[in-house]
């Protein structure tokens, strides 16, 4: 079988590229898999392109399969969707997800693939990772019946979230967001939706994923007295202010991070990082995910893809990227 692959890479901080690949012959309890998609995780891929990720940060934001360092070269990545071509026989046709970069074949562990649900399209299960991010959010926020829940930041991760609190018994669910469009999106999810001057207030949750200061000020100012704001946010190298000095002790708020890094100690003594991500691709049988992916190319134009979504010409939550396979068109 062919071992050959290609891969995109980050070169230097604004500039991408394909490189070849050789693959190893699969061991023993390892898997070939050949990609029919993979996802752009915008907010972190875009923060990586630009060469934003702090030295500080350098080894905890390693990819499970990242070649290279930051700033660059790197092979950086993490929502792969792939059909297994080799290995034992229960997963050989079977199609996976994988926290893999961008790369046409590669070669990993059986235990790092999980099998895509029938009920799952291969395309739509590239969300997956984001999925994961947002299932491990309300394991850390745990919302209760009836909350009145607000979503601040309409991308990727804060979609996924509002996706996931739509089904809450009883909850009232908005999303707030600075871009208007994003209103169809929230009908999409099931949620009501509000630009930040008019969103509603007294909330006893706010989930905070706009990356903007003045995003995660907004959602303070939305809480109920001993409100929470989940902060999902990551800023890479940029500062932020807040207005600690106003009503925020008076009131007495609540700002809480949540990584998903790591599984919520709510449920790390029950739950693995393998359960938590059957869970979200379980959930990912809903087609209201399929309004998360606005965006697509091919993998061969991947390299300028990147660069427009960095610069803001392109404004796709999951920007899906398309690969040609040796045996037809690949799934949906």
């Amino acid at each position: 079988m062919d071992r050959s692959a290609r891969a995109f890479w980050l070169r230097s901080p604004g500039r991408g590229e394909l490189r070849d690949a050789q693959l190893p012959e699969p061991a023993e309890g390892e898997v070939l898999v050949r990609t029919l998609f993979s996802g752009v995780s915008r907010g972190t891929e875009t923060l990586v392109f630009r060469g934003g990720v702090p030295e500080s940060q350098h080894a905890a934001m390693r990819a499970p399969f990242q070649e290279g360092d930051f700033p660059g070269p790197v092979k950086y990545g993490y929502l792969n969707v792939g059909l297994v071509e080799e290995g034992p026989s229960e997963l050989v046709g079977r199609t996976v997800f994988c926290l893999y970069p961008h790369q046409t074949r590669y070669v990993v562990p059986v235990s790092a693939v999980t099998p895509v649900p029938e009920t799952v399209p291969a395309s739509r299960a590239v969300l997956a990772g984001t999925v994961e991010t947002a299932v491990n959010a309300l394991w850390d926020a745990a919302p209760l019946i009836g909350d009145r829940i607000t979503v601040v930041g309409a991308g990727m991760v804060g979609a996924s979230v509002a996706a996931l609190l739509a089904r809450y018994p009883a909850a009232r669910v908005q999303l707030v967001d600075a871009n208007p469009a994003r209103a169809d999106l929230a009908q999409a999810l099931g949620v009501d939706f509000a630009l930040p001057a008019d969103a509603a207030g007294d909330r006893d949750l706010v989930v905070h994923a706009s990356a903007t200061e003045a995003g995660l000020s907004r959602a303070l100012e939305l809480l109920a007295p001993e409100g929470t704001v989940l902060e999902l946010s990551w800023y890479g190298d940029r500062k932020v202010s807040l207005p600690l000095g106003e009503a925020f002790h008076s009131r007495r708020l609540v700002i809480r991070s949540s990584q998903v890094g790591t599984v919520s100690p709510a449920r790390s003594f029950r739950r693995t990082y393998a359960d938590r991500l059957a869970i979200s691709l379980e959930l990912l049988a809903d087609p209201a995910f399929d309004a998360l992916i606005t965006g697509e190319c091919a993998f061969e134009d991947l390299p300028e893809a990147m660069a427009d979504l960095v610069a803001g010409n392109t404004t796709a939550l999951c920007h899906l990227v398309r690969y040609n396979t040796d045996t037809g068109a690949a799934p949906l």
